[in-house]
């Protein structure tokens, strides 16, 4: 019976974390976004996402080029101060907010 208790609880708990670690990716990025590039690029992260559809974004980011992309589209932005862990979390914020993904609450 302990057994029995011990899973349910279990899937319980991966159930209930599962939506919520979908969601921190771009709310993560977003706020990355704000705190570390919008100063250097000088305009909002959705008009940064805006740059490429969903499928443009996953290509460069599997082809590991999003960082290149990112100072593409933002110059004046150094790349050695931004740490690789937060660029997962500021690709998922672009590829939510593309064309052809989400439209932001004003």
């Amino acid at each position: 019976m302990g057994k029995i208790l011990t899973i349910v609880a279990l899937s319980l708990f991966v159930t209930a974390t599962i939506p919520t670690s979908a969601v921190a990716g771009p709310k993560k990025g977003q706020k990355l976004f704000k705190k570390k590039f919008r100063k250097k690029c000088g305009f909002s992260g959705v008009r940064f996402a805006r740059n490429h559809t969903q499928a443009e974004w996953e290509e460069i980011y599997d082809n590991g080029k999003f960082p290149e992309e990112a100072k593409k589209i933002c110059p004046r932005l150094k790349l050695k101060k931004i740490k690789s862990s937060w660029w997962e979390d500021v690709y998922e914020f672009s590829e939510k907010y593309a064309k052809d993904g989400m439209v932001p609450k004003c």
